[in-house]
């Protein structure tokens, strides 16, 4: 009997799962964290809330910009704080 010269590779207990499809492009982090993506939203869902009713109060509009960007502007670090 002659035997083979090659040496066959040992078969793996448990094959290993095919990984995600690789896109070619390298992994990055997020922009934005899940904490500051959450703080800036809900600070512009107040400042158009806010907005919205300074407009319907007053019926102007720089005003009610005005009002928004505040409310806006004052919330993120309350909510920073709330949140956080």
């Amino acid at each position: 009997m002659s035997r083979d010269p090659r040496p066959h590779s040992p078969v793996p207990a448990r094959p290993e799962p095919p990984g995600p499809p690789s896109t070619g492009l390298p992994s990055q982090d997020p922009l934005l964290s899940m904490h500051a993506a959450v703080v800036f939203l809900t600070a512009v869902i107040i400042g158009l809330v806010m907005g919205v009713l300074m407009f319907l109060h007053e019926k102007s509009v720089p005003s009610a910009v005005a009002t928004g960007l505040g409310c806006c502007g004052i919330s993120v670090p309350v909510l920073h704080k709330l949140i956080g």
